[in-house]
């Protein structure tokens, strides 16, 4: 299994903010990762004309599906494939 989630460190630990499935002394390996830089490198990516437009979209979630299915192999080689055309 493998999940993303927010968590909180206090008092020495690691503490979840949403309920995970796991056993009393299961061992897991943890990532971290700094919000707020991702956020940074997320504005990177797209021009200030871009951000303005899509603050206009409505889209349903039924298109976003619909578009998604498109998409042959990983979303992720999409998305690099994309950006290479830049």
């Amino acid at each position: 299994m493998e999940k993303t989630l927010q968590a909180v460190y206090r008092d020495g630990a690691l503490r979840p903010l949403e309920n995970v499935q796991l056993e009393e002394s299961q061992q897991v390996t943890v990532t971290i990762g700094d919000p707020a830089i991702g956020a940074q490198d997320l504005a990177g990516y797209f021009t200030p004309e871009e951000w303005a437009e899509a603050a206009h979209d409505d889209i349903s979630l039924d298109e976003v599906r619909r578009a998604l299915s498109t998409i042959s192999g990983s979303l992720s080689d999409a998305v690099i494939a994309l950006r290479q055309e830049r």
